[in-house]
């Protein structure tokens, strides 16, 4: 017994082992701060690289060469942002307005009640529009974080981001009112 006293007095007043102790304690706490913080920035990062993306995209569709495709912008869009971040999947949607006054909240309508939403109302439609409509053109890309934190802490690995440009078309033609998509 006296033995096993003297061993717990000898490591309690011994101090080599207290920094290795505390180094285990506190190391997996910093580390996965650290990796939050480097996930965080890449995140942020990719919101950059895909507004820039997207209001760049938005700027060109205004104008009348692509009036009629915007396809091609939708590829540009893709291609950007796929250079930096590969296999994102990339999703795109624009809505015309008459007018800046005539956006309204999107009502969102399930007539069957299975959870999935069947339409939506905002007082829009499909599309690029006219010359002088208005345009909310909206991206949202799908891809994985490229550390494990999210994984560590039990949420999803990938996540989505949004980015929306709203502006109005260039008035390169005769423009006809745009009829607003109902639901019902």
């Amino acid at each position: 017994m006296s033995r096993r006293v003297a061993l717990l007095r000898r490591l309690r007043r011994h101090q080599r082992g207290t920094a290795m102790m505390e180094f285990a304690l506190t190391a997996p706490v910093f580390l996965l701060l650290l990796m939050g913080i480097f996930d965080y920035c890449w995140q942020m990062y990719a919101q950059q690289v895909l507004q820039g993306a997207v209001a760049k995209a938005a700027r060109d569709s205004t104008i009348e060469t692509y009036a009629l495709d915007q396809s091609q912008l939708d590829q540009r869009v893709r291609l950007q942002v796929q250079r930096v971040f590969k296999g994102a999947q990339v999703s795109f949607d624009r809505r015309a307005y008459d007018a800046f006054s005539n956006m309204k909240p999107p009502r969102e309508v399930d007539y069957d009640h299975d959870g999935v939403v069947d339409c939506v109302e905002d007082g829009g439609k499909r599309g690029n529009g006219g010359a002088d409509d208005v345009v909310k053109y909206t991206v949202k890309m799908r891809f994985d974080r490229i550390l494990p934190v999210w994984r560590m802490l039990g949420q999803s690995q990938s996540t989505t981001l949004t980015s929306t440009a709203v502006l109005r078309n260039q008035p390169f033609a005769s423009g006809t009112d745009i009829v607003p998509e109902t639901c019902g």
